[in-house]
């Protein structure tokens, strides 16, 4: 008999709605344990994400996972939020249990180094924000790279439009020199040698595929055994949750606020679940196709500041640096994430 022994995996998130989905996804997966959560500033303060994220380990009853607090500010730039996007507290009108637990006492950055040197060689990464920490992490630990197994990226649009400029996706323009960091060091950090592994990085052009709508929120919903009311885009605006699950409500009440979101930017009463994606990928990378390129961020250009461009022909002559996302099964993704939260949720009613 095969016995399988749980991934640790590491998350440094921005937590808004769609950080929160992965992050219950992460808990709801047996397959691995969660040795960290590193909070960034992005979709909120850093102050208002450390919150979100014990939150939501009170709310689903997780014990032992530390949190850390990141840098609140992007590394030379000043701090952007969208708290348009994600609401004050970045999980639109849902609200989380009060929780006496704490921070570490270290920060973010050494986080990273700390779940790297406990678990060398096997440690899978998940960045689903800006990569501020991950930058100044390899700062001060250059090697770091080396002693992770895996990681995935959300960030960069790649021959495809922005979310936040005409060409630039949210993670990267908020910190634009800390990916252009992580980018440029990844093949470095084994000298003359091929990397041993490239992090996987998925890009709007491929997690835009990924669209949470009412009709899958309702069979979430089903899955957990809390029917609820049907979401529409004709309810009055922050109607609340009828779910009696204390983790649907939560997840109905931010999904809501996030589909009026997107139906007011004319894209449909839908949401694009960006970093539950990432998450689902950290476990089983298989479930996307890759194709490896050299990727690099631009830091100057007055209307493309934050623009991820990849070098598919090779003709800057360098290492690739990066498994870039170029395709995914949406209804696989969705049973999947269905299963898992669903089933999760189960356990906490």
């Amino acid at each position: 008999m095969v016995i399988s022994v749980p991934q640790p995996v590491f998350v440094d998130v921005d937590t808004g709605v769609d950080d929160a989905m992965a992050l219950v996804y992460l808990f709801g997966s047996p397959d691995l344990e969660l040795v960290g959560i590193a909070s960034t500033a992005g979709n909120v303060p850093v102050q208002q994400v450390c919150q979100n994220n014990l939150g939501l380990l009170e709310l689903c009853r997780i014990e032992e996972v530390p949190v850390s607090k990141g840098a609140e500010q992007p590394v030379s730039s000043p701090l952007r939020t969208a708290e348009d996007t994600h609401g004050p507290q970045g999980l639109g009108y849902a609200t989380l249990p009060r929780t006496n637990r704490e921070l570490t006492p270290y920060d973010a950055a050494q986080a990273w180094i700390k779940a790297a040197h406990a678990h060398p060689g096997e440690l899978i990464a998940v960045a689903t924000g800006p990569l501020t920490n991950l930058a100044l992490a390899m700062r001060e630990e250059p090697a770091l790279p080396t002693l992770m197994r895996r990681l995935v990226i959300m960030g960069g649009a790649f021959e495809y439009r922005g979310n936040t400029t005409p060409v630039a996706e949210w993670n990267i323009s908020v910190d634009p020199e800390a990916a252009q960091e992580v980018f440029s060091s990844w093949p470095a950090a084994w000298g003359s040698d091929r990397p041993r592994y490239l992090p996987i990085v998925l890009g709007l052009n491929l997690t835009e595929h990924i669209a949470m709508t009412p009709a899958l929120l309702g069979r979430l919903a089903a899955e957990a055994d809390s029917p609820t009311l049907p979401m529409s885009e004709r309810d009055e605006r922050g109607t609340r949750s009828s779910a009696t699950n204390p983790l649907i409500r939560v997840l109905e009440d931010a999904m809501r606020f996030y589909f009026e979101f997107h139906f007011d930017q004319n894209e449909g009463y839908l949401a694009h679940l960006h970093d539950p994606l990432a998450a689902a990928v950290a476990l089983d990378p298989g479930i996307v196709a890759t194709r490896p390129a050299t990727v690099d961020v631009e830091l100057t250009g007055t209307l493309t500041r934050g623009m991820t461009i990849a070098d598919w022909p090779g003709r800057w002559g360098r290492e690739p640096n990066a498994l870039i996302g170029i395709d995914v099964d949406p209804e696989a993704f969705f049973d999947r994430f269905i299963e898992r939260v669903g089933g999760f949720a189960r356990t906490l009613a």
